[in-house]
């Protein structure tokens, strides 16, 4: 009987002990990455044919002290070297040394490798040893000055299994997928997502555990070849493996990634393993992961955004997990990642952590629980390390909170009381879009408006003790409540996350939807976006305000600034102005008001859109180019690439207004307005201007907060 070592990356000591102990082999951690037990060539062979998360399988000969190298030398002269090494056999001595006197690896490499030789040669009674056949590779490890001498019976590293000869980017190493795998709560028979799936080594092993194939059984190993091998005992080894192979998986894992040349990869190597058949590769992104099957589990190994560059996009990658985990809501999920912060991207801690090693890269083992099946014991599991206690009843991600259901029927009471003050605008008043709700509960902190057959819902930030996937899960509840009490179907729906914002942000795209309709105000129609913008091309709260520049446009030049999506401008034209000018700086802006205009009739050339700067448009005006009704509606705060200073409208808007005025008829209106809460009007500042403040007047009756918005009419003296 030997002395048997199994080598381990730190952190899997653990699943190793269990694989041994389950190959009938009781084993114990000796030191960190070392897993000790006893065995003779056949538990030599076996462990090395199916130890799955081993480095390597060692035959310990000696440990002994070693604080100097004469002690080294001695030592490993004495051992019996003939009784493993031919005479001409191959010798390559692997070193390492911690916390000892004997620093130099090399050192110690050579110093062992010469007492071997010299032993050799003495027993074999030759002079010079060839190496020229099979290698016996042999290691020496020094710790605190006490040298371990073994054997590696191994040879290659027993990652290597022989079907994974292409590389790809940031593999993971096989030893550690299959650890993965037996520390997560699969087995056959239970559905399995790798979602980021790469070149296919985690299903791959996953498949390899569910059907029980040796993962040694396609290679070779170094101890077949040394003098006297047991021959009938390796090959009695291969025979229990193939033997004990169990046939195709009934539940296929099911290995995704958005890279093409990576699924390449991932199926040529599952055809070299030999497990073709029992694992689905498919193409697309993680956000598109979805399952009808339960009770499974996801393991990923996610990319870490270690490199140069790409930490703003994993970082939002890693802000998705939750959203996307939430639909599968009976599964666990196991995620490897080198992020500390992980647990804050996705919004909540783990049930278990654990510390591992990818590649020499510090990681955590995040696992987070979702509902037992059905009458499953803990023995089901296929590595049982957890406590019945510790899986939760309710999903991992997400799951609503007891006062979800009281909030979804305030809300929904709320509704249905707007909706029945409201019900007869559309007909009565010919305004089909309004606002049903305005965070009327606080602790449902949405604004919904209504266009036509579709709603915008807007959800505005509130403290609240959800997590990241909880409050989504709450806002799906509550679309749900709004849509049914008014009876407005799931694809009409439309949500945005109005955060604290600056400036143009507002008006930024965050998608490409393209849901755009018509819908209709005032006798008017204009284009919104529901889909793709934080709002939608028509400022509801200015329905009155339009009103009112229609009813003073008749003979006017009227001039739009800052005229967004130009609603101003149609309402002008409407009311009978002789001529319109927009002015944006966005030019995706000035088109969509050109499309305003053409859906009302209103394409001539007296209808310019103009597409720069207001105040340079102001500078370049002729001092007899006049205007006798202007709108002035500019943003907060502004910081566009295209402007060569901020804008800040406490600071700049007396600056615009004189300019504005300087080109204006005498008897000339203005109404200005803006949605700054702190800001701060001086009307003394315009000794010639007679100024009125509107802002009650102009906010429409459908709006809970009457500060919307603030608006002033200024007449020309």
């Amino acid at each position: 009987m030997f002395t048997l070592v199994a080598t381990a990356a730190s952190g899997l000591e653990a699943v190793v002990v269990r694989e041994l102990n389950q190959l009938g082999y009781e084993a114990r951690v000796g030191r960190p990455g070392r897993i000790e037990f006893t065995g003779d060539m056949t538990a030599v062979a076996r462990t090395n044919l199916w130890l799955r998360s081993a480095d390597r399988v060692l035959i310990q000969l000696a440990c002994f002290p070693a604080a100097d190298f004469d002690a080294l030398f001695d030592t490993v002269c004495e051992l019996p070297w003939e009784e493993w090494i031919d005479a001409d056999a191959e010798i390559p001595v692997r070193g390492r040394s911690h916390k000892s006197q004997l620093t130099s690896v090399p050192a110690c490499q050579r110093t062992v490798k010469k007492a071997i030789v010299e032993r050799l040669g003495a027993k074999h009674q030759v002079t010079t040893l060839p190496e020229t056949s099979s290698p016996v590779p042999v290691e020496v490890a020094i710790l605190n000055d006490e040298a371990t001498i073994s054997i590696d019976t191994s040879g290659d590293g027993l990652h290597r299994r022989g079907y994974r000869t292409l590389t790809g980017p940031a593999q993971i190493r096989e030893t550690l997928a299959a650890a993965l795998v037996q520390l997560s709560f699969w087995k056959p028979g239970r559905p399995m997502i790798d979602p980021f799936c790469g070149t296919g080594t985690l299903v791959i092993e996953a498949v390899m555990l569910g059907r029980n194939l040796a993962p040694g059984r396609n290679r070779t190993f170094a101890a077949e070849h040394w003098l006297d091998a047991a021959t009938d005992v390796w090959r009695i080894a291969r025979q229990e493996a193939d033997d004990l192979a169990l046939p195709e998986l009934t539940e296929r894992p099911l290995g995704t990634d958005i890279d093409s040349e990576s699924l390449k990869l991932a199926r040529y190597h599952a055809e070299l393993a030999g497990v073709p058949d029992d694992i689905h590769f498919q193409q697309h992104a993680f956000e598109d992961m979805r399952s009808s099957r339960e009770f499974g589990c996801t393991i990923m190994n996610p990319p870490y955004g270690l490199r140069l560059g790409e930490e703003k996009e994993i970082a939002a990658l890693y802000r998705t997990l939750p959203d996307v985990l939430r639909r599968l809501k009976t599964w666990s999920h196991f995620i490897l990642s080198a992020r500390e912060d992980c647990e804050q991207l996705v919004g909540q801690p783990a049930d278990r952590r654990r510390k591992l090693y990818n590649g020499g890269v510090a990681c955590t083992y995040y696992q987070f629980y979702g509902p037992r099946p059905p009458r499953e014991s803990d023995t089901q599991h296929a590595v049982p390390q957890t406590k019945q206690a510790e899986q939760p009843a309710g999903p991992a991600f997400g799951g609503l909170l007891s006062e979800a259901t009281r909030q979804a029927e305030e809300f929904a009471n709320r509704l249905r009381k707007r909706a029945r003050h409201l019900r007869r605008w559309p007909t009565k008043r010919g305004i089909t879009c309004y606002r049903l709700y305005e965070r009327d509960i606080p602790e449902v902190p949405l604004v919904v408006d209504h266009y036509e057959d579709a709603l915008h819902i807007a959800e505005f930030e509130r403290p609240h003790a959800r997590t990241a996937a909880e409050h989504a899960d709450w806002l799906d509840h509550m679309v749900r409540t709004a849509g049914e009490v008014l009876e407005v179907s799931r694809e009409n729906i439309f949500i945005k996350h109005r955060a604290r914002q600056r400036g143009s942000e507002q008006y930024t795209r965050f998608a490409r939807s393209e849901s755009t309709r018509v819908v209709h105000e005032g006798g008017l129609k204009f284009l919104v976006n529901l889909s793709d913008y934080l709002d939608t091309g028509l400022f509801l709260d200015h329905r009155i305000t339009r009103s009112m520049v229609r009813e003073a446009a008749i003979g006017t030049r009227f001039l739009n600034l800052f005229s967004y999506t130009g609603a101003f401008s149609v309402y002008a034209a409407a009311g009978g102005a002789v001529s319109t000018t927009s002015v944006d700086l966005s030019a995706n802006y000035l088109d969509w008001a050109q499309e305003n205009m053409k859906l009302n009739g209103f394409d001539g050339d007296n209808h310019r859109g103009i597409c720069g700067d207001v105040d340079d448009f102001l500078s370049s005006l002729n001092s007899d180019e006049k205007f006798d009704l202007a709108v002035v509606d500019p943003p907060t705060f502004s910081n566009s690439k295209q402007l060569e200073t901020d804008w800040d409208i406490q600071r700049d808007h007396t600056q615009l207004l004189r300019k504005v005025f300087e080109h204006m008829a005498p008897g000339g209106v203005i109404i200005f307005s803006t949605n700054s809460r702190r800001f701060k009007f001086d009307e003394l500042a315009y000794p010639d201007v007679a100024i009125h403040e509107i802002s009650r007047q102009t906010v429409p009756e459908d709006f809970r907060n009457k500060r919307i918005h603030r608006c002033w009419r200024m007449t020309v003296k």
